[in-house]
């Protein structure tokens, strides 16, 4: 695999859960991938040494996002980082992955949305912004969506909101920077074992309730949604924008037989 083979790229939240296996997987196919990260030094340390270990190139950056100068702080660091690396600030591929999940009671609260909103749709938007002019023909944007604005969820009010904000974003930016040779799309992951799910995924009964409930009878993983971003990310893409992927391994599709 060597599709992105002397391109960029720049995953926020790259250190943990989806966003890890979206930086490996770029990097595995010839990337050299800036990984973001909010505060935990040794998760983004731990991604960039797997990187390297399997071969590929990686840099590390932290910047806290839905912050006073948080664009400014991750925008600054990566042409820094892309410079050293390749002698330019250009960068090629852009997964904004980083986001806040729902809080619950919290998350209703004015100070608990704005939160939420200042990271999911705030940051992405103006990262963006701030990016474009790094990015030149035959750039990609894809945008980490979620399940959630398709299928209702207790307790996922506020973060489905916030999701299909990006949905939105993408499709509106798709048309505006089409003419440069740009696309933006959407990739939407539905339940997905991580660091952070694997104490509900890993738990026979919930393992049997995914398998009832996904077409694909398994939950997902990181790595499923990284082959998705990876062929958005690649030349073989670059008829496709403006698009929502919907990679859930097809859930809460319905029943799957009326019975006898």
């Amino acid at each position: 695999m060597a599709r992105l083979t002397n391109r960029t790229a720049l995953v926020t939240g790259g250190s943990r859960g989806i966003g890890r296996g979206i930086a490996e997987r770029l990097a595995a196919e010839g990337a050299l991938v800036a990984v973001h990260y909010g505060s935990d030094d040794s998760a983004a340390k731990e991604t960039v040494a797997a990187i390297e270990a399997a071969g590929g190139r990686a840099f590390a950056i932290r910047a806290a996002l839905g912050v006073d100068g948080d664009v400014e702080t991750l925008a600054t660091a990566l042409e820094t980082g892309l410079r050293e690396y390749t002698g330019e600030a250009r960068l090629d591929i852009l997964v904004n992955n980083a986001a806040l999940g729902d809080t619950g009671p919290e998350g209703e609260s004015v100070a608990g949305f704005d939160r939420l909103f200042a990271v999911n749709v705030r940051a992405p938007y103006f990262l963006i912004r701030r990016l474009l002019p790094l990015m030149g023909a035959g750039g990609r944007i894809v945008n980490i969506g979620s399940a959630v604005t398709r299928i209702a969820l207790p307790g996922e009010l506020v973060y489905a909101m916030s999701k299909a904000a990006v949905t939105t974003l993408s499709r509106n930016l798709a048309n505006e920077v089409g003419p440069r040779g740009i696309t933006v799309n959407t990739v939407n992951p539905g339940p997905t074992r991580t660091e952070r799910t694997a104490f509900v995924f890993d738990r026979p009964e919930a393992q049997a309730m995914m398998a009832a409930s996904q077409a694909i009878e398994r939950v997902g993983m990181p790595a499923d949604i990284a082959s998705v971003v990876a062929f958005l990310a690649s030349e073989d893409a670059g008829w496709i924008t403006a698009n929502t992927i919907d990679a859930t391994g097809g859930s809460y599709l319905g029943p799957k037989s009326l019975g006898a």
